[in-house]
């Protein structure tokens, strides 16, 4: 099971050279010989992963100078990484680690690495969590792997995390983000510019509508969705009501 999540976890970070904004970059494992074995088969799978071409000269330099600068901060080791890839611009992946205390002290370990890079953060009690979740800025999403003798500490860690991110996941990666009704591709700054919407799903289209009111005007100069006769046939709320298109109630009635 150990060998299987850490594979997973690994997958997640090095998929499309980790240009995915929702790439794994922190994953925190608790001390001792779980957390142990835990860091472990991650240095392994990674190990055993290749560079892949990343989009640009550009980011394939930031994704260095970061981690570069993750890897040279104090009390920051390697847990494992792999080969350059054939290619230019093709980074080896690289998965670092440190303890939790460390963690919440330096920011340096806190800043984004665009691409296949992560950190594994060890901690010991539920507070040093939920503490270090409470230091961390804006993200997509948090991604909680679990049984059931864990929903006592998990009970305690959603209610910091409804305040850090836009989607919370059980048992499951981040690197799908399926189109759909109930979707949240957002989150507090810097994860999003707006942290009242969503950038995937329906609910998106928020992020391009402003709201006018119209006044007083005659049925000619309205919008045809404001107009009485409705001849969009919407669904509309009026005065606090909705009420169905003529058409809607038909279907219903048929």
């Amino acid at each position: 099971h150990i060998d299987a999540l850490a594979q997973q976890y690994v997958t997640a970070v090095t998929g499309s050279s980790g240009q995915l904004c929702t790439s794994p970059g922190l994953l925190f494992a608790p001390a001792g010989e779980a957390g142990d074995k835990l860091a472990a088969a991650v240095g392994r799978a990674v190990s055993a992963c290749a560079g892949q071409t990343m989009l640009t000269e550009g980011i394939a330099g930031s994704w260095n100078t970061g981690a570069t600068a993750l890897g040279s901060a104090e009390n920051v080791t390697v847990l494992g990484q792999g080969m350059a890839g054939p290619t230019e611009n093709a980074p080896a992946p690289t998965i670092f680690g440190t303890d939790i205390a460390d963690f919440v002290r330096n920011h340096v370990l806190h800043e984004e690495i665009f691409g296949a890079a992560s950190l594994v953060i060890r901690y010991t009690t539920t507070e040093e969590l939920i503490g270090a979740t409470n230091r961390l800025e804006g993200q997509l999403t948090a991604s909680l792997q679990l049984t059931e003798e864990d929903y006592p500490t998990a009970a305690q860690l959603i209610p910091a995390l409804e305040q850090k991110v836009g989607r919370i996941i059980v048992n499951g990666w981040p690197t799908g983000v399926e189109v759909g009704h109930a979707m949240v591709h957002g989150g507090p700054f810097p994860a999003t510019s707006d942290t009242k919407t969503t950038s995937v799903g329906t609910l998106a289209i928020n992020r391009f509508l402003r709201p006018v009111a119209y006044q007083n005007l005659p049925q000619e100069l309205l919008p045809a969705p404001l107009q009485d006769a409705n001849p969009w046939h919407l669904n509309r709320r009026i005065d606090g009501t909705v009420e169905a298109a003529a058409d809607a109630k038909d279907e219903v009635n048929a």
